[in-house]
C-alpha cells in the first residue's frame, strides 16, 4: 500500500526548505520554520511551532500548543502532551543575545511528556520515560522512569505499555498489561522480552 503524502492544513505555514515525511499531518495554525525535519506518520496538532534545526522522528504525536525551539531533538514514537514547554536558554535576558548558547535537549524514543510539563533545556529524557502532567524536568531522566512534581523527581518506573510497574523481586519488574519483564541497569530499566527498537506486537 503506497504511503500518503504529508497533509498540511490550509491555515498552517511550512516555510521551505524543510523535510516532512510521508503520512504526517500538520493541523490548524501550526508553523514549521525552514530547516526543520519532521519524520513519517507524525501528527502535529493545532498551534504547534517547530523552529529551524529541530528534528522530530517518526510516529511522533505533538498535541496542541507545543513549541519546539532550536536545539531540540525528538526521537521516534514520542508523545508530547498539550502545552508541554521546551526551552533552549538557561539564563535568558531580553537585552542579551544568547543564540550562540542554545542548549541541546533530547527526548528519546517512546517517551511521554505530559500536558503542561516543562523540560528545562540541556537535559535528555530517556527512552520510554513518563513525565507526568505539570512536572518540571531540570536534569536527565533515566529510561522508563516515572517523573512527578516540580522540580520533577523519580517516583517509580513505567512500562513500555504505560503501566506503573511493581517490583517482582529485587531489581526485577513485570508489566501488568503485557507481562513483559524488566530489569534495572545503570541507565534505567531494560525490557528483557522486547528490545527498545522493536515495534510492539499488534494485538
Amino acid at each position: 500500500m503506497p504511503s500518503e503524502p504529508p497533509f498540511i492544513h490550509a491555515s498552517a505555514y511550512a516555510d521551505p526548505p524543510l523535510q516532512i515525511g510521508t503520512g504526517t499531518k500538520i493541523w490548524h495554525f501550526s508553523h514549521l520554520m525552514g530547516g526543520c525535519q519532521i519524520g513519517e506518520n507524525c501528527t502535529l496538532g493545532q498551534n504547534v511551532f517547530v523552529a529551524g534545526g529541530v528534528q522530530v522522528g517518526n510516529n511522533t504525536k505533538i498535541q496542541n500548543n507545543v513549541s519546539l525551539y532550536a536545539g531540540t531533538v525528538i526521537e521516534d514514537d514520542v508523545f508530547l502532551g498539550p502545552s508541554a514547554v521546551f526551552t533552549n536558554v538557561k539564563n535568558p535576558r531580553a537585552e542579551i543575545d544568547r543564540k550562540a548558547e542554545y542548549a541541546s535537549t533530547r527526548v528519546r524514543r517512546g517517551a511521554t511528556i505530559g500536558a503542561n510539563a516543562t523540560i528545562v533545556c540541556g537535559v535528555t529524557v530517556g527512552r520510554y520515560a513518563f513525565v507526568a502532567a505539570g512536572a518540571v524536568v531540570t536534569h536527565d531522566v533515566p529510561d522508563y522512569a516515572l517523573m512527578l512534581g516540580g522540580p520533577a523527581r523519580q517516583t517509580g518506573w513505567m512500562s513500555r505499555h504505560g503501566a506503573h510497574l511493581k517490583p517482582e523481586s529485587p531489581g526485577a519488574w513485570r508489566c501488568p498489561l503485557s507481562g513483559y519483564r524488566y530489569e534495572e541497569t545503570p541507565s534505567g530499566l531494560r525490557c528483557l522480552d522486547l528490545s527498545e527498537e522493536q515495534p510492539l506486537p499488534v494485538r
